[in-house]
Formats: C-alpha cells, sequence, structure tokens
C-alpha cells in the first residue's frame, strides 16, 4: 500500500513534531476539567472534536483505538501503521486538540495492531517506536526504556493532586479464553478463565502499579483501554479474567489508594457503572467510545451499570469541584451535552 504525497507530507509533520505537544504539561493551577475518548476510525468524519474543544478541557485522555491500523491489513505491519496515524494527522479536529489541549495518550487492539491482541503480537516493538514517534514522547521518556506504553503523571499542588494511569492492557495479556460459538449472534465471544497463568498486566506492569499508587494524591483517574467493572458482554473485559480484576481491587485495597475513578474506551458505546463487589470503597467507572465508531442498537445485561449504554458518539469528562470536594462522571454526545452523568465525593472513595 503506497501513500500518497500528501499523506506522506502528513506523517512527516506529525513524526517530526510540528507545533504539536506530546505529552500533558505542567498546568497554571490544579486540573477541573477532563475529557476522555477512544475508538476513532481515521477514514471517517470526527465531528465531535468541536464539542470536546467547546468544552475548554484542562487535559485530554486518548484511551486508545486511537486510529485503526488493521483495517486493511490483518493484523497490521508497519506499513498500515504509519498509514493510519499519516490519516489521522490530516484530521483537522485531531490536530487542533493536540495543538491546542494537553493530553496523554495510551493504545488498545487496533492502533495496537491485532484485533483483541495481547503478548503474542508480533511486530509490538515496531508499533511502539512508530506509537511514541506520533505521540512526541521526548528522548528521556521512560517509556523508551521498558516494555509496553504504561505511564503515570502528577498534577497539581497538595490538596488538588490527580495522579493520571495509563494501563498499557496489550503488551503482556495472555490469550483470551474463546468459544466454539465465536462471533455468532447472541453468543459470547470469550468466556471466564480461571487459569492463574492467565495475566493482563504482567508482574512488571503489577509491580509498577502497585508503587505508583503510593505516590500521593487526592484524584487518581486509571486508564484501561478495555472494561474493568462491567460483566454484561462476553467481549474484551477484565471479567474475563477473574483472578486479574480481583488482584486489581486488592491492589488498590493494599496500597491504601483514595480517590480511584476507572476509564475505559473500545466497546462503541458510552456507559457508567458502580461496584462494590470485592472493591475496596464503591468504584465508579466512565465508559467512552466512540468518537465515531459507535453500536446505535447497543444492548448489555450487567446489574452495575448506571442507566442505559448510550449508543452514539460520545465523548466522557470529569469536572472536579475541588472546594466542595466532589466529582462528576459524564458522558457528551456529540454536541457536548452530557446525557449520562453520575457524583461522588472524594470523601467517599476512600479504603476503611
Amino acid at each position: 500500500m503506497s501513500l500518497s504525497l500528501p499523506r506522506r507530507r502528513a506523517l512527516g509533520a506529525a513524526l517530526a513534531g510540528l507545533a504539536l505537544p506530546a505529552v500533558a504539561r505542567a498546568q497554571p493551577g490544579p486540573l477541573t476539567r477532563i475529557a476522555f475518548g477512544s475508538c476513532a476510525d481515521q477514514t471517517n468524519p470526527q465531528p465531535v472534536w468541536d464539542s470536546v474543544l467547546a468544552y475548554r478541557p484542562d487535559l485530554f485522555l486518548f484511551m486508545g483505538d486511537n486510529v485503526y491500523a488493521d483495517h486493511m491489513v490483518r493484523p497490521a505491519d508497519a506499513q498500515s501503521l504509519r498509514a493510519a496515524y499519516a490519516a489521522t494527522g490530516e484530521i483537522e479536529g485531531h490536530v487542533r486538540l493536540r495543538r491546542d489541549v494537553p493530553h496523554l495518550a495510551v493504545w488498545d487492539d487496533h492502533d495496537y495492531g491485532q484485533n483483541d491482541g495481547g503478548a503474542d503480537y508480533a511486530l509490538k516493538e515496531i508499533s511502539k517506536s512508530i506509537f511514541l514517534e506520533f505521540w512526541q514522547a521526548p528522548p528521556d521518556d521512560p517509556r523508551r526504556g521498558r516494555d509496553g506504553i504504561y505511564d503515570s503523571r502528577l498534577y497539581g499542588e497538595t490538596g488538588q493532586r490527580v495522579q493520571v494511569i495509563l494501563l498499557d492492557i496489550r503488551w503482556f495479556k495472555s490469550p483470551w479464553r474463546p468459544t466454539d460459538s465465536r462471533n455468532a449472534p447472541g453468543k459470547e465471544r470469550y468466556l471466564p478463565d480461571d487459569d492463574p497463568g492467565k495475566t493482563i498486566l504482567g508482574e512488571r506492569q503489577w509491580a509498577w502499579l502497585a508503587a505508583e499508587l503510593r505516590v500521593p494524591a487526592e484524584l487518581r483517574v486509571i486508564v484501561s483501554s478495555i472494561q474493568v467493572l462491567a460483566d454484561g458482554h462476553g467481549w474484551e473485559r477484565w471479567g474475563n479474567f477473574p483472578r486479574q480484576r480481583q488482584k486489581l481491587f486488592d491492589t488498590l485495597r493494599a496500597s491504601g489508594a483514595n480517590g480511584v475513578v476507572l476509564l475505559s474506551g473500545d466497546r462503541h458505546l458510552g456507559a457508567l457503572y458502580k461496584e462494590t463487589r470485592g472493591t475496596p470503597y464503591p468504584l465508579l467507572e466512565a465508559t467512552s467510545s466512540g468518537i465515531n465508531k459507535f453500536f446505535p442498537d447497543s444492548r448489555e445485561e450487567g446489574s452495575n451499570r448506571l442507566g442505559a449504554v448510550y449508543g452514539r458518539p460520545n465523548f466522557g469528562t470529569i469536572d472536579i469541584d475541588w472546594r466542595e470536594g466532589r466529582i462528576a462522571l459524564s458522558i457528551r454526545d456529540e454536541t457536548g451535552q452530557p446525557v449520562r452523568r453520575t457524583d461522588a465525593r472524594l470523601a467517599e472513595l476512600k479504603v476503611v
């Protein structure tokens, strides 16, 4: 697959870092408005960026499937990865957001390069290199010296500190347990697997996460590209490895990490969740997917979901009221209006 001259130039501009900040920069004040989203197909329009920019976030989180590199070649190769990023480099709203808004990024399967992929993806080193170039990671970025692209950043001063933890769900992940009825309508795609040898994060990332959770912060935003709390479907989710999900809850408890909220993407729908079973305190999760990939007739079972799923283009937001000690998690439609919302007091999100 050859690239046109405009796309070659766009890729060159994207990878050379022309006026596009790679990561979130130091903020003049505390974070009060965080936006997030996932699942942006570079071959189709992405009008939702206008509403994201109108929201005026202090920080935007790209939560994975930021490009779809495996549309033409499955799994993706270096050429299709570079072509996907080149096309994204031509999308005006995406370019404006990266130019004007501090941001962080992590991948999911389609920008990793293999649908539902994990540790066995043969080109993950190449994919990582292209990812870090596009998102303009500096030469001394710690991700360049370790496996995977997991990352953590801290914003704000004591009393108003926000820690953002971006988990890499792909690099170390064991294979899911498939069913014989894969892709059949109404059937499960994957089944829960209780194998104690299976992993999502891998030993090194687990140790890193436990250490990061001991960094002092009032609010912690943990980004998992796949859903953590959702139980009502058979697609990719932490519940497919129930021991790993419980390990996450136990790691939160053991670290004494207060103020955790979970963000996820992947599912081509928006939804909010609340879980109290096996958790150190009530855990909230906001799933925002997608920027332009969505299932308009989505249905999902599950007792811990807050309201119905939203099957239209969407992005998510966290509004932080430091004075009142409250946060609001919202799923917003293409115009920027909240269509799903839940609130919590930071005092309620504490290990007891």
